[in-house]
Formats: structure tokens, sequence, C-alpha cells
């Protein structure tokens, strides 16, 4: 790899090479234009954001404890959050304390403690294949060699796992994973926590998605099954607003005294007044009402993008197209025709007005081109239809175009988290 030259006296350390800016937010540019249809980004519908409880909760902390609040506050999180934290985790079935919880500035710096405590240059971290890009910028910094976790229709595979011996950590998302849309069933998750205990892998098991189900509720996490090799992520920014930033850690008592020493390397403290307010609100039981809601809205939107993909997108023939419908979550995974790079289709497709991700983002190693995020959460039905129609439009223009010299570039293409020879 080419190194960049350093501007003026400043030398760039090594590892940021290896960093590289997020996709997503690079496309999420394109999107100011007027009249695009986004079906990019990954985020909550602000039109569902609690204002009022936000308001009232915000009122509440700043009359009763406003010296508290604003002041400097512990590491590891504001106390009544972190025994909410632990109840939730009791109720999924996972026995842990409020000792073994960590408050983080939202999940992504969960992942990134993660990688700083038990990531060296150049040791193995397990993935799954397609996988969250966040998780891999997190992780990046740290210099591993990424190995992929094959999986199927069901998830990662428990062989597969087994053969990943030498990894720090295997990473997975089991719930509505970003990007797949995948669920891992109770099975499979057993499957994998006796497969990783036995090849000694410890799992990450990252659960923004969770409380989104749709059809049905998922099943007891994976740290329920393995508790002593599991470190479990949780977010508050899908279920109430991720403005505020606020995540968590839940981890066994030895691995969390380093994450707790890591994190004050990195800011000290989540902001106590952002967590105060947060508590103000989930320990009136708000959730349990606020939830649903969010669930009905994005269950409608979910189901307007499948039978949008259905009428436009063709499942036959030289340009079929894969999907299959997420029982929860963000996000449909669509798999284009072999041979098509989702990168010139963004090209196309943002002509006719419509943005998503392309896939080869979410791959570690041996990235598919053929392949695209596209979410739901954020558009209104009748936008959805229009969107995957203008989709469907750009498809059939970039195969006019290539004709018989359809793009391939997805098939030997390289991600940009794989190493290269200097």
């Amino acid at each position: 790899m080419t190194r960049q030259p350093s501007s003026g006296p400043w030398r760039l350390a090594s590892r940021t090479e290896r960093m590289n800016p997020s996709a997503i937010r690079e496309i999420l540019k394109l999107t100011e234009r007027p009249g695009i249809i986004s079906l990019a980004g990954g985020l909550p519908s602000a039109d569902l954001f609690p204002v009022e409880a936000m308001r009232e909760a915000t009122e509440r902390v700043l009359r009763d404890t406003p010296r508290e609040a604003l002041q400097y506050a512990g590491s590891e999180g504001f106390g009544p959050l972190r025994e909410w934290v632990a109840g939730e985790m009791q109720r999924q079935g996972v026995l842990a304390s409020a000792d073994q919880v960590l408050i983080t500035t939202g999940s992504q710096q969960g992942l990134d403690l993660v990688g700083k405590v038990l990531i060296d240059a150049g040791s193995c971290v397990a993935v799954e294949s397609p996988t969250y890009l966040g998780a891999l910028q997190a992780f990046v910094a740290y210099e591993p060699e990424f190995t992929t976790v094959e999986s199927d229709d069901d998830g990662p595979r428990p062989e597969s796992l087994a053969a990943a011996r030498s990894a720090r950590f295997f990473y997975a998302l089991p719930n509505f994973q970003n990007p797949s849309g995948r669920q891992i069933g109770v099975s499979r998750r057993v499957e994998l926590a006796r497969a990783a205990e036995a090849a000694g892998v410890p799992i990450v098991e990252d659960n923004p998605y969770g409380d989104l189900w749709y059809d049905a509720p998922p099943p007891a996490p994976i740290a329920s099954l393995w508790p002593e090799g599991t470190v479990y992520l949780g977010s508050f920014s899908k279920v109430l607003v991720p403005g505020l930033r606020l995540g968590y850690v839940v981890a066994p008592p030895a691995l969390l005294d380093k994450l707790v020493e890591a994190k004050q390397a990195a800011d000290l403290h989540t902001p106590g007044f952002n967590q105060r307010i947060v508590h103000e609100i989930v320990k009136t039981g708000f959730l349990d009402t606020h939830v649903p809601t969010i669930r009905a809205r994005y269950r409608q939107q979910r189901d307007a993008m499948q039978a949008a993909l259905a009428a436009h997108l063709p499942t036959s023939g030289p340009l079929a197209c894969r999907w299959r419908t997420p029982g929860g979550g963000m996000f449909f995974w669509v798999e284009l025709p072999t041979g098509v790079d989702s990168d010139a289709l963004l090209a196309k497709a943002v002509e006719r007005g419509v943005a998503f991700v392309p896939g080869t983002s979410f791959f570690a190693v041996a990235p598919r081109s053929n392949t695209l995020r596209l979410s739901f959460v954020t558009v209104a039905a009748e936008a959805i239809e229009r969107g995957i129609a203008s989709l469907a439009a750009a498809l059939r223009d970039l195969q006019a175009e290539s004709g018989a010299r359809a793009p391939v570039a997805g098939v030997a293409a390289r991600s940009r988290y794989e190493r290269v020879a200097p």
C-alpha cells in the first residue's frame, strides 16, 4: 500500500493507512440533493422521537438534581441507570449485575473500547460476512487480521467458528443484522455458544435492533448461554433518540475493569446529564408503551418495501435479484445479478432520484459487489414505492448501457479492510 504523505510537520501513525471514512456518511451527502429519496442511512425516524417525554425528564433532572447532573460523574455510569440495564438483561435471561454494566457514549464507543482492550496488531478477529460497517471501522484502527465465519440462511455456521480458534473474539449481531436483516434462531445460537466455548473464542454480541421486531420477539441473547465468554452491547439510540449518544456494555467483571480504564483514557465518562434524563424516562416504564408504536410504524414501512421490491425487481431472468423479508430491524439486503456492480448502479440510481448503500463496505474480506443495503424506516410508504421503482429502472439502465459487457468488478474486488503488501 502506498503511504499518503503527511501534511507539513505531521507524521501520521501507520495505523491510519487502514482507516477510511464511512461509506454511508459519504453517501448521505448525496441525499442532501433536492428530490433524492434516501434508502441509504440507517437513521431512526425523527417523527417518533418522544420529544415531550424528553422535555419533561429534562425539567425534572434540572429541578431535582441540577448540581449532580451538571458535574463530572463516575466512569462506569449513573448507578440507577446501570441497575435498570442489569434488570433488563435479567429479564432476557442474562444473569448480570449492575457491577457488570458500563454506560458508553453510544454503542459505537463500546465497540471501540472492546477493540482497544482485546486487539493487538496482527491478531485475528472473526466476523460475519457481511457485517456491520461501524464495527469494522472501530476495530481496524487496532490493526487486526480479519477472518470470516461462513454463514448460511440461518446465520454463522458453528463449524466455521470452531475453525477460528486463533481469533481474539467473534463479533456477531444475532438480531436483524445490519446490513443483512438476518436473525439467528434458537438452535443456532446454542450451537454457536457451544462451538465458541469449545474453541476458546469469546463472543462480542451487538444488539442495537433486538427491540425492533415485527413478527415475533427474538430469542434470548447468546450471553444467556455463555455469560462468562460473552460481551453484550446495547443502545438507547433506536428506542429513544440517537442524539444523546447512550449505549452500554455488559461484560464479565475482569474484562469490565479494563474497559473502564480504556474509557477513562477516552472521555472520562459519558455525559451524566444525558444518563439522568434517560433514566428519568425509562424508570417509569415508558418504553413499554413507546417501543410498540415504533414497531407498528416500521412494520408498515417494511411491508411497503417488500411489496415494492416484489412489484418492481425481477426474481428471474438475466436481471434476477434475491432478498429476504427481515423479521425486524431497519434493512433489506438485496443480491443483484452476478457481475452487476452496485457502485455503478448507485450512480445510475442517483440520476433517477434514489440512493442506497452499496454492499462492498460491509465485508471485511472478499467483498461481493453485487449486493446493496436498503433502509426503510425514514421513508414514507409512497416514497418507498417510488424509490424502488426508480432503483429497478436504474438497474435496467445499467444493463442496457453495459450490454454484453456487464460490470464484473465485484467478482475480484478487495475489501478496504484487507491487508495488502506495502
